[in-house]
């Protein structure tokens, strides 16, 4: 679904080329049409339950790069709808990986949290106009009133109640009387669809957990599906992009904000979502291995997250490089761990100062220089920008090269130091054994 269509943009020190995809061509139409006025304002909306890994990074790189493309707007919004998994320590994380990786959101950091009270008077409206209940089947009735893929689902017997009956027990719920479970707040819409996100979803249920945000103020949570399609509206958001695993979840993202007097209706589009081979990307696998004390934490350099990349050596530009060179397709595939790695070693080549050590070292004794003789060795920090500078490199009696790089009795066409065989090292002389 991308092509080679590209243009160019500036990085700073250099032009790059950006390759188009489906999702720039959408937006480009909608710019022609004139289509919310022209602006484009996207959102990267994680849930503060982790650690930012290497997946993450494509949608941070996708909604920021677009924003700043079009000279719109990027918000960097929490869904914090579930406080039972949720930790300020994550929202601090992805805030400092948002911002290694060299993206700044517009203003402060927003939460769905901040929106729960409009949410709430949206939930009246939509019991008010009949399109939504308060249902009191339980977990297992409910799912065998859902029906599966091949069965259609049947109505709660709930599903008919009063506007005023809705509106006591929605109340009553907000103020606690039922138990976790008991009660649940429900869409009206088909429970014969042949989607099953459509079969009456629920909107609200009960969790009487302290939010790491509103404190105890709330006992009922809407559910994501409720609050992401509302947060983007409220939040004027003009192209709301979503990984694949959302596409059967975009009529009910349009279903809700139809029934509502919102600020605008964004545009929710697909796109798929990073797989890279031999490497974990679930949250709940890598909170496992970090609960388990498979690793020394969310950023232990061995794990796929931000923080761990950044601790292993991997630069924000080499990040945002792979982000880029991968595309944006809507056809799910899996990307080789080699691409990540050549997008670092290619950063490093060009930004990197040159060092040297020796990991396997061996002694070497010039006979022929003075015991106490120290000569300062002038070489550049790197091989091809000179405006790096150059170091210092103290050559003395005792010099260590690596032990791979000496053989007393050598292979065909050995071209380090041997018996009787004169090498020059770098940046030096030239030495004979």
């Amino acid at each position: 679904m991308s092509d080679s269509v590209t243009h160019t943009k500036e990085t700073g020190t250099s032009e790059a080329k950006v390759v188009s995809n489906f999702i720039r061509h959408i937006i480009d139409e909608d710019i022609s049409n004139n289509k919310n006025g022209g602006r484009v304002v996207t959102r990267f909306p994680p849930e503060p339950n982790g650690y930012l890994h290497i997946g993450h990074a494509k949608s941070i790189c996708l909604n920021f790069g677009l924003a700043g493309d079009y000279n719109g707007v990027c918000n960097l919004r929490f869904d914090d709808t579930n406080p039972e998994k949720e930790e300020l320590e994550y929202i601090d994380a992805i805030k400092k990986d948002v911002s290694w990786l060299g993206f700044k959101w517009q203003g402060e950091a927003k939460y769905a949290s901040g929106y729960f009270d409009q949410l709430h008077s949206y939930a009246i409206e939509l019991i008010k106009s009949g399109k939504a209940y308060v249902c009191s089947l339980s977990p297992d009735e409910a799912r065998d009133y859902r029906g599966s893929l091949t069965a259609a689902g049947k109505d709660s017997p709930y599903r008919e109640q009063s506007v005023e009956e809705k509106l006591d027990l929605f109340a009553r719920m907000k103020q606690g009387e039922f138990d976790e479970g008991e009660k649940v707040l429900r869409a009206k819409i088909d429970m014969a669809s042949p989607n099953i996100n459509m079969r009456d979803p629920i909107l609200y249920r009960i969790r009487k957990i302290e939010h790491h945000q509103t404190g105890n103020e709330w006992c009922i949570y809407p559910m994501y599906d409720y609050t992401h399609c509302l947060s983007d509206a409220i939040e004027g958001i003009t192209h709301s992009l979503c990984t694949l695993e959302f596409e059967d979840h975009r009529p009910l993202y349009d279903w809700v904000l139809d029934q509502l007097q919102t600020p605008s209706h964004p545009q929710q589009i697909e796109f798929a979502r990073l797989n890279l081979n031999y490497t974990i990307t679930s949250k709940r696998k890598l909170k496992q291995l970090v609960d388990e004390h498979h690793v020394l934490g969310w950023d232990d350099p061995r794990m796929p997250t931000i923080s761990g990349l950044r601790r292993r050596g991997y630069t924000p530009a080499s990040i945002r490089d792979f982000s880029e060179r991968i595309g944006v397709t809507k056809v799910d595939g899996v990307v080789d761990m080699s691409t990540l790695e050549f997008c670092i070693r290619e950063d490093l080549e060009h930004s990197a100062p040159r060092a040297m050590c020796v990991i396997n070292p061996l002694k070497v004794t010039i006979e022929s220089w003075a015991e106490d003789e120290v000569q300062e060795l002038s070489a550049p920090r790197h091989p091809k920008d000179e405006s790096m500078g150059r170091r210092t490199l103290k050559m003395t009696r005792v010099i260590y090269i690596d032990r791979s790089d000496f053989e007393e009795v050598p292979p065909p066409k050995y071209k380090r130091l041997t018996v009787d065989k004169e090498v020059r090292l770098r940046n030096s002389y030239v030495i004979k054994c």
